[in-house]
């Protein structure tokens, strides 16, 4: 800038001062912590926390009592579970609400990570993570083959369903949104519906 002083001028250099950004954790670091943190997740290298709601965890034991129920009748069917540590990149380690993994893949009862994303997972709605679940986390899901990724809104009550339409597809090419008056089916598990008023009366 040109700043004109007691008749004379004088050059002054606009000063930037770059301030660095907060170094991003890494999975290795994240693991490294300790103690226990409870519903804690590495995002793109930040430490995120969130503690669920009442509703939140209604909708999760009843879809997990749904899928145990239709199990039991149909033996091999895989295992679901809740929150273990699913590790993806340099960056990024979530802990899916629920994960669904078939026979061939199913944990050891030791294991407290996967070394490979299960093939489905469910993430519900939680006021501080939901801007992550349905921008970085479902990306980074995309990117590291998942094969279906369902997002249930507890505030519009709806599902947004993305899948591959074939293993072999690069990217989620099925899109849906469905809400109380739909049926929720995957391919993946053969004969499991969810009958999504019931799943929104929770």
């Amino acid at each position: 800038a040109v700043v004109a002083d007691s008749g004379c001028r004088r050059y002054r250099r606009a000063m930037v001062v770059a301030v660095p950004s907060p170094p991003r954790m890494t999975a290795d670091e994240f693991f490294a912590l300790p103690g226990e943190l409870p519903h804690a997740q590495l995002i793109n290298g930040e430490l995120v926390v969130n503690s669920p709601a009442a509703r939140h965890q209604r909708i999760i034991l009843w879809l997990s009592y749904q899928f145990l129920r239709h199990a039991e009748d149909h033996p091999g069917l895989g295992e679901l579970g809740t929150e273990i540590d699913t590790p993806l990149d340099t960056f990024n380690v979530y802990k899916p609400d629920l994960w669904w993994v078939p026979e061939s893949q199913r944990l050891a009862g030791t294991d407290n990570r996967f070394t490979t994303p299960p093939p489905l997972v469910v993430e519900v709605r939680s006021p501080s993570t939901w801007r992550y679940d349905v921008g970085t986390k479902l990306r980074t899901y995309e990117a590291s083959g998942v094969a279906e990724v369902w997002l249930v809104d507890t505030a519009a009550d709806v599902v947004l369903v993305y899948r591959r339409s074939a293993p072999a597809a690069a990217h989620f090419d099925v899109e849906l949104e469905l809400t109380a008056t739909d049926t929720l089916t995957t391919p993946l598990i053969p004969g499991w519906y969810v009958d999504l008023a019931a799943l929104f009366a929770r």
